[in-house]
């Protein structure tokens, strides 16, 4: 397993309190960040994450680092499902989500809580779906979360994974890494109060076992049927694993 990577190399705190830290203090720039920076690219990668879970149909579904809530909103449009519960670590990024769901009138479809995506406050087999969008790489422990996710999941259930990459092909891997190590950063200390939590976003993409390595860690843990699906280049991918 590649290292851990902190986003506060200079604080104390395990990287799970730090990346809640760190996303409490970008929450209200987040969502125009995301899409300015990928050009709103990630909005179309959603929708193809989306659309992997159209043939099952699943009628409630967990999305983990569910952040602000964009990944669930497009679910609840694609998907149509009963219900979405969302759960994320940090405070900050749910209460943009709850004004979104407030705004929207989609309390009685998308109910949001407070927890930790490596001990999932939900029954095991609770859930016919589980998502997550951008969220693994920042897991403390990959192997523990991935477990935990599989817990949640009803027998035959399958979970989606969105998650940046790393492209290998001349030149998008040279073009690509000069804009996440020197472009993104830039963009981030000129619009967020926390620029180093868009220093941290190449270095946690950098040390996440992408590809191959990280459907081993779907395996170890209990799925079956799992597949990587590389998006842009391998800019992102979308992994899906089946209980």
């Amino acid at each position: 397993m590649s290292k851990t990577v902190i986003p506060y190399s200079q604080k104390q705190g395990t990287k799970k309190e730090q990346v809640a830290d760190m996303f409490n203090n970008i929450s209200k720039t987040y969502d125009f960040l995301n899409h300015f920076m990928s050009l709103g690219i990630d909005i179309i990668w959603r929708k193809k994450a989306i659309n992997e879970l159209k043939k099952d149909q699943p009628k409630l579904i967990l999305d983990v680092a569910t952040g602000t809530g964009d990944f669930a909103f497009e679910a609840l449009s694609i998907l149509n499902p009963d219900k979405i519960v969302g759960v994320d670590i940090s405070q900050g990024m749910l209460d943009i989500a709850q004004q979104k769901i407030t705004k929207r009138g989609l309390g009685h479809k998308f109910e949001i809580k407070l927890g930790d995506s490596e001990k999932l406050p939900f029954e095991a087999g609770e859930f016919d779906a589980v998502t997550v969008a951008y969220g693994v790489r920042n897991f403390e422990n990959l192997e523990m979360g991935m477990a935990d996710i599989n817990r949640v999941l009803k027998p035959g259930g399958k979970a989606v994974v969105l998650e940046f990459s790393k492209p290998k092909v001349f030149p998008v891997k040279q073009l690509y890494k000069f804009y996440f190590n020197y472009i993104t950063p830039g963009i981030g200390k000129l619009f967020s109060k926390d620029s180093r939590a868009y220093s941290y976003l190449p270095e946690s993409v950098a040390a996440f076992p992408d590809g191959k390595d990280f459907l081993a860690v779907m395996d170890k843990v209990g799925f079956k049927h799992t597949k990587c699906r590389p998006l842009a280049f391998g800019i992102c991918s979308i992994y899906t694993g089946v209980k």
